[in-house]
């Protein structure tokens, strides 16, 4: 599972969620958790970073599913488990 990890399409989107969370948590810390009138950059920047994964996603699953079926799933749930650790936030304060 390690080595599935360093290809590119195992680490990216983890990391783009754990960016979009930085993202969502940093906002809150400046602006609090009142919802802003219009949606802004950061709003924007968390919807790149979401939906801009899901090529790598899909890329990584259609290349290593049929090769390392165990370890793929392993990494697709670590995938699914950020990308639902970045969503939390912003459904907890109803953004």
């Amino acid at each position: 599972m390690i080595s599935l990890l360093k290809r590119p399409g195992g680490w990216i989107p983890i990391a783009m969620s754990i960016v979009a969370l930085a993202l969502v948590l940093g906002h809150l810390a400046v602006y609090g958790k009142d919802p802003q009138p219009d949606e802004g950059t950061a709003a924007h920047l968390f919807q790149f970073l979401m939906v801009g994964q899901l090529p790598f996603i899909v890329f990584f699953a259609l290349r290593w599913l049929p090769r390392f079926p165990k370890d793929t799933i392993r990494v697709l749930a670590m995938q699914l488990a950020a990308g639902v650790a970045a969503f939390v936030p912003v459904a907890l304060l109803r953004w």
